[in-house]
């Protein structure tokens, strides 16, 4: 078992020839304006942005990282998965901002809220993030997959790693280009479909191979089933209160423990509880790259449904992503034990077998060893389905940013041909530095919280200028700038101190030195530090400078929304709509109070 068979190349070939096909009819009903090529027209019913949504967050990168989390850390990364309430922050709060202003870019209504510095400096370093974070992690993240299904695959010098990587961003890139941004939603739609069947029939299987969910919980232990680890390192057996423990302890068995800002080893509550809902509340209700499926919905109706659809689908990658992961374990430990017969494990594991040395092959492996002929062939496709829609997403996201936020501002006679012209050369620039990147993101580890990082690092000071500039009617330009500037150099400066440790091994701070100490704060503590700093730079800077034009920004912000705003954001949403909603955050709920070990 493991080796892809003909009727697995014949699914995997049906489905890029669907994917070419209603690619094609998309760039056939395309229009060669701005408005089509970067929001689709404003034509996106609901099931298409949701559906789109969602596919753009699960890229290969959760379905590596996610699954890799699960075999080595069981469910601690669902917090990030349950933060599917802040789509219902996107649908409720900010979606009547958005289509009041009908803006084509997140950076676009902070100049409209705010000023056109603030717009600029947004747009720059949201490009740097997604070249950082999105185009980077997406490429390595597939590049593992391909390494593991297709290990014999060689094109002259290249391996399988850059033959996947290579044919699957020109596709995407193909498509992205030729079509615009709704080429991008339709394919995603389709390939959400083909994702969640094919991962949930990896879960499915998965389950049947160890013998059920009851075996599972007894197999690696209900300690990997609990979210809410405790406030305390453990050294030797022994809990150790809130206190800095040394890098170098190690407990009796000889294994390194990490310093007490790790908690165990896990994500602390501490950070989840407050950081990580600033990570969430930035990703999905202020970043071009999720946001855009909203700005391209039909009307603001469509675009809240779209979002409480996208936040049910949300909930699903706990059981379809990390459940697999920690299957991935399970069956490990009893292979080990004689009691998995047939299969092979041993691409994930150190050289003694004893402990995982590459966690992110947990899921390209379950494809491998537990899936059927055929089946396999659907789960690759949803594996493909994945990097292709991150990969498509962004370049989109890329292309529009450039475009509208920067280049349109250098050329504003530029005409609507020529906007689309330049769209396409940015995503293509796109492509090719996703090709260039791969070299140095292949050699990359800790994939999942090398996202989270970068991320906690970048968002606190948008977080505060989106949310508490619509929030805070007083709160003016100058102190949005203030707000960009002081956070984006706090985590330009983390950033800068935490990279010379991942490029060179044998580099190193002065023990107890202020950079040594800078790089040993957990991110999510750091991230909390840069979201407060921005916060208090914004509301002293905009309170020691004149107030805004009130008129100017109506209906941007609470406090400057006209009655007849009011009324044509309540005659949007129905009952329905509300009670969906609820069964989001009931559903959330649950599963907090299921995963507690």
């Amino acid at each position: 078992m493991g080796a892809l068979e003909t009727l697995d190349w014949i699914v995997i070939g049906g489905y890029f020839a669907l994917i070419a096909l209603l690619a094609l009819w998309v760039i056939r009903k395309s229009k060669n304006t701005s408005d089509d090529y970067f929001l689709a027209g404003h034509s996106l019913g609901w099931f298409v942005v949701g559906a789109s949504i969602f596919a753009s967050n699960i890229g290969s990168e959760h379905l590596v990282g996610l699954a890799g989390s699960g075999a080595t850390d069981g469910v601690a990364m669902a917090h990030y998965e349950l933060h599917a309430w802040c789509l219902l922050v996107l649908a409720w709060v900010l979606v009547p901002f958005y289509a009041r202003s009908r803006v084509f870019t997140m950076p676009e209504f902070l100049e409209k809220r705010f000023s056109p510095a603030s717009r600029y400096t947004l747009s720059v370093i949201s490009l740097l993030a997604y070249v950082l974070t999105k185009i980077a992690v997406g490429i390595y993240a597939g590049g593992i997959v391909f390494s593991v299904l297709l290990p014999d695959m060689r094109l002259g010098q290249l391996d399988s790693f850059w033959i996947g990587s290579l044919l699957v961003l020109a596709m995407t890139g193909a498509y992205t280009v030729l079509g615009g941004f709704r080429a991008v939603a339709y394919t995603e739609t389709l390939q959400t479909v083909v994702l969640i069947v094919g991962s949930a029939l990896v879960t499915y299987y998965g389950l049947e191979a160890i013998g059920g969910w009851g075996e599972l919980k007894e197999t690696i232990g209900a300690d990997k089933f609990n979210l809410w680890k405790p406030l305390t390192a453990v050294v030797d057996g022994k809990a150790l209160p809130f206190e800095w423990a040394p890098v170098e302890e190690v407990d009796s068995s000889g294994k390194l423990v990490r310093q007490a800002w790790y908690f165990n080893g896990y994500f602390p509550w501490l950070g989840m509880l407050f950081c990580a809902p600033i990570i969430g509340l930035w990703y999905w209700c202020t970043d071009q790259y999720i946001v855009q499926r909203a700005l391209g919905a039909e009307n603001e109706t469509q675009a809240r449904r779209g979002s409480i659809f996208a936040a049910l689908l949300k909930l699903l990658p706990v059981f379809i992503f990390i459940v697999p992961g920690m299957i991935c374990w399970g069956l490990i430990i009893k292979s080990q034990a004689g009691e998995a017969g047939g299969l092979d494990f041993g691409l994930m594991l150190t050289e003694d077998g004893q402990d995982i040395a590459d966690s992110g092959k947990a899921f390209p492996m379950m494809v491998k060893n537990v899936l059927p002929t055929g089946i396999r062939g659907i789960v690759v496709a949803g594996l493909l389905s994945a990097l292709m829609s991150s990969l498509a997403g962004v370049f989109n996201a890329c292309s529009t940013l450039f475009t509208i936020d920067l280049y349109q501002k250098f050329a504003p006679a530029a005409s609507e041909k020529r906007l689309v012209q330049v769209g396409r050369i940015a995503t293509f620039a796109m492509v090719l530095i996703g090709m260039a990147w791969i070299p140095v993101i292949k050699g990359s580890s800790g994939l999942y919280e090398y996202l989270q990082s970068v991320q906690g690092y970048l968002a606190p000071p948008i977080f505060v200028v989106f949310f508490f500039g619509i929030a805070w009617k007083r709160l003016n330009a100058a102190g949005c700038l203030a707000a960009l500037l002081v956070g984006f150099a706090l985590g330009i400066f983390r950033l800068a101190v935490d990279t010379p440790l991942k490029v060179y091994k044998d580099f190193s701070y002065p023990e107890e030195s202020f950079l040594w100490i800078v790089n040993k704060i957990y991110f999510q503590y750091f991230s909390l530090l840069i979201t407060i700093a921005s916060a208090l730079a914004m509301i002293l800077v905009s309170y020691a400078t004149r107030a805004p034009d009130y008129q100017r920004i109506s209906g941007l912000t609470y406090g400057a929304i006209s009655d007849e705003d009011k009324a044509q954001t309540r005659s949007s949403w129905s009952a329905l709509d509300v009670a969906t909603s609820g069964l989001v955050l009931v559903l959330i709920v649950a599963a907090y109070l299921y995963f507690q070990g």
